[in-house]
């Protein structure tokens, strides 16, 4: 939707009217249009009635907390309160949904916003719109199934009983660009690259995760989707996060998916982690890296470790971007397009 409304015909100085407009922009105004915005309304409803005829509940959780992620790619927005302590608006709603399982909450899901410092773009905002869900007893498989029920009706497109568009994070690998990411070599997976995008710069030559994730993006992820959703999963097991690793040395692999639609990242989602040691000593290994890259120290959330020393049932757990889904349905290009006020509007 342009900016402004498209005003008359008129000329000045030889230019349409809305000149003047398109040069001093009027930025109260949205930028999605009435259609985009009630697309989001029918789909959120559509989203509830899903999960309603499921019987899982819906529950909303604090926005601030005490402490943040501690993954290297993610930047949470610090906040201070009057009395002086330090808060951080959360990147997704994971570790406090995560405290009502283990408090016995049963299946559950949330709709919110979620905040990430530095991420501003075509398809990113530094607030945005979650759909996070979490089903106890089941493993990665099995949500994937759900997922896929779950786009099949707010994408409009009928089930047709085929099975799922799966493919292993290895497998994908050896298809598009022709090497294992579990045992090529580094300096193999540099070179492809800059074979595919040419010079790169400011990677770190050794960060192995770092080199997988370009490759991903750049030459696998365009391909997936086509058509219908793809799941990505069993990636290795450096990349794990939250996930449950199986098997051990090279070849293990983390539980866990990413779900693509037309090319475009869509959900990641998690055979979860209820092991608090473990759990412990990721968080561990994230700060100290962050601390040897020179990034800002944070507290560890002690509350979530809590909860799942107290015990966090067997679940798996998935985040979807509402927003982006909004702008595959709607055939658009740009987050702006199904946001009534992005960052710069804000």
């Amino acid at each position: 939707m342009a900016n402004t409304s498209p005003g008359p015909k008129s000329r000045y100085f030889g230019r349409p009217f809305r000149y003047l407009a398109d040069t001093l922009p009027i930025t109260w105004r949205p930028t999605a249009s009435g259609d985009a915005l009630r697309l989001r309304a029918r789909v959120l409803a559509e989203i509830r009635s899903f999960f309603a005829e499921r019987q899982v509940l819906e529950v909303e959780t604090p926005l601030l907390g005490h402490a943040p992620v501690t993954a290297l790619h993610l930047d949470s927005f610090p906040c201070r309160s009057l009395d002086g302590r330090r808060w951080y608006l959360q990147t997704s709603p994971e570790y406090a949904m995560k405290r009502l399982l283990a408090a016995g909450s049963g299946p559950i899901y949330q709709i919110a916003k979620a905040f990430r410092d530095g991420e501003a773009g075509r398809r990113h905002n530094p607030e945005f719109t979650l759909l996070e869900w979490y089903r106890p007893g089941w493993d990665h498989h099995a949500l994937m199934e759900e997922t896929a029920a779950l786009l099949a009706r707010v994408l409009g497109n009928a089930e047709s009983g085929e099975p799922l568009d799966k493919v292993t994070y290895r497998d994908a690998f050896r298809r598009h660009l022709d090497l294992d990411p579990f045992t090529a070599p580094t300096a193999t997976l540099r070179r492809a690259a800059e074979a595919t995008s040419g010079a790169v710069a400011g990677l770190d030559p050794e960060d192995r995760d770092a080199w997988l994730d370009l490759l991903l993006s750049l030459a696998v992820q365009p391909h997936l989707g086509r058509g219908r959703p793809t799941f990505l999963y069993d990636y290795p097991a450096r990349q794990a996060a939250l996930a449950r690793v199986r098997g051990k040395g090279p070849e293990a692999v983390a539980e866990r998916f990413e779900v693509f639609v037309e090319g475009v990242e869509l959900a990641n989602g998690y055979h979860e982690l209820t092991d608090a040691a473990e759990q412990r000593r990721r968080f561990a290994e994230d700060l100290e890296e962050r601390r040897r890259r020179g990034r800002p120290a944070l507290p560890m959330d002690e509350r979530l470790l809590a909860a799942l020393e107290a015990g966090l049932p067997p679940c798996a757990g998935i985040a979807l971007g509402v927003d982006r889904l909004l702008l595959l349905l709607a055939g658009a290009e740009a987050l702006e397009d199904v946001l009534a006020f992005p960052i710069d509007r804000a």
